[in-house]
């Protein structure tokens, strides 16, 4: 118990106490996920602020389960909205007890952790705290993906090193590594002591996808023949495996690839060469058999009939994906896709863009139409303005403050307007018994009476109303 109360003062001389009056906004989507948020009743639960502090406050607790739940709470909430003003107040404890929970906690913990630093990063975007984060995590995560074989687990932390990679990596160096961290997961480096186990489909998948997630970033100038062969290679077999969502990772991968590859470059620079060029040369001649031969594995997946997998959903998918690669590498059009993000649309024309589309929409899950609309990070990734307008269902949701403010019954509007209907109540008592209807008399009217007098007598029970009103 002291050692958590000393934890708790560590982190009050971080991050200083505040509410976090960001609001969250439902918005409805047509994205396929595993992760699906759905949005709060405001008026029904608790005040997300409160929520969020009281969820970071649970983390520092010994069971599992109240962390784990602590967690969902965070997820939901960065997921549904983005809490800036949470973050800048609370941004280090956060990230370190969700660090704390990859190194010690339960493999689903391990997860919810590794998902809400991946949210964490795109919320602080292209700040000081993004590159915080990546020094900070990667170590927990490279660790965590050495020891356990969870698929579930492991692909969040994979997500997760990708996301954060992805925002925080300053420099060519931090994309090598993680996407090196990233294929010793399927190619580990093996010890003495160390037993190789085989990587489930869904680890698989979830690998290629983060790599091939980072690979939109790198700069591929940088990298070798022996690189792009050895990548080549390998995701070529992954094309002939049963599992169908192995093979759409590995064909975007692959033309993700032959996209920005460019090895014209390299053909130039091997007739070039006047020493040593053999080798070079022949890594070449490698590369152009590979091609030829996923271009023949392309050709067959996009017409393949069923029987390899299950659903029909998928082999869909995977005939349409086909085809668009086998008119890539046949003619070198690349697909162009729209999306509809509230009243805008969303365009891709690379296999780039489509990678990172693809990729987001499943990190984020039902929380991507949201941070599509008011995420600047994703706004710049993308090339994306969304026209600055209320949806419908997107109304504005009142902070704690406002809420006391104006919903409360013992808020000062409502005390004020209470008050201002019974004078005027009373008001309109008097005014009934008056020889006229009208308490404010227009200068005209008054002129209007012939009696002096009774003008003064009008006048003088005019003035006892105002007293009376002034008084109350």
């Amino acid at each position: 118990m002291g050692k958590r109360s000393s934890q708790r003062r560590h982190a009050a001389m971080l991050d200083s106490n505040s509410d976090d009056d960001n609001s969250s906004v439902s918005s409805s989507s047509t994205i396929r996920s595993d992760r699906v948020f759905l949005p709060v009743n405001e008026e029904v639960l608790p005040e997300k602020d409160n929520l969020l502090d009281e969820a970071l406050d649970a983390l520092f607790e010994k069971r599992s389960s109240t962390r784990e739940k602590a967690l969902v709470t965070i997820i939901e909430a960065f997921n549904s909205g983005l809490q800036h003003e949470f973050v800048e107040k609370k941004f280090a404890t956060m990230l370190h007890q969700c660090i704390a929970s990859i190194k010690k906690g339960s493999t689903k913990e391990i997860s919810l952790a590794s998902h809400a630093i991946g949210l964490l990063a795109l919320t602080v975007g292209s700040s000081d705290y993004a590159r915080e984060i990546l020094e900070d995590s990667v170590p927990a995560l490279s660790q965590a993906l050495k020891f356990g074989a969870d698929p579930i687990r492991t692909s969040s932390i994979l997500e997760c090193l990708a996301i954060v990679t992805f925002v925080g990596g300053n420099a060519q160096e931090d994309t090598e590594k993680s996407m090196q961290i990233m294929w010793q997961v399927v190619h580990p480096k093996l010890g003495s002591n160390v037993v190789a186990v085989k990587p489930t489909p869904t680890i698989i998948t979830a690998m290629v996808s983060a790599w091939a997630f980072l690979l939109t970033s790198a700069d591929n100038y940088r990298l070798d023949l022996k690189s792009w062969q050895d990548s080549i290679s390998y995701l070529s077999t992954l094309l002939d495996k049963e599992d169908r969502s192995v093979r759409i990772a590995a064909g975007e991968a692959l033309a993700l690839i032959f996209e920005i590859g460019n090895f014209e470059k390299f053909s130039n620079s091997v007739d070039s060469s006047t020493q040593d060029g053999n080798k070079p040369r022949e890594s070449l001649l490698h590369i152009q058999g590979l091609r030829a031969k996923v271009l023949n594995q392309v050709r067959s997946l996009s017409a393949e009939a069923g029987g390899k997998g299950s659903a029909k959903k998928d082999l869909n998918s995977q005939r349409n994906l086909f085809k668009d690669i086998l008119e890539f590498l046949e003619d070198g059009y690349s697909p162009e896709s729209s999306m509809k993000i509230g009243g805008d649309s969303l365009q891709t024309s690379s296999w780039s863009q489509l990678v990172q589309l693809n990729f987001m929409k499943h990190f984020l899950g039902g929380g991507f139409v949201k941070h599509m609309q008011d995420n600047e990070f994703l706004h710049d990734v993308f090339g994306f303005t969304p026209k600055k307008k209320h949806l419908p269902g997107t109304e504005h949701q009142m902070s704690s403050g406002e809420k006391r403010l104006f919903k409360s019954p013992n808020s000062v509007l409502n005390k004020a307007r209470t008050q201002y209907l019974n004078k005027q109540r009373m008001l309109s008592q008097v005014s009934n018994q008056c020889p006229t209807s009208s308490l404010l008399p227009h200068p005209d009217i008054l002129h209007s009476f012939e009696c002096i007098h009774f003008r003064k007598m009008y006048c003088g029970i005019y003035m006892c109303i105002l007293l009376i009103f002034l008084h109350l």
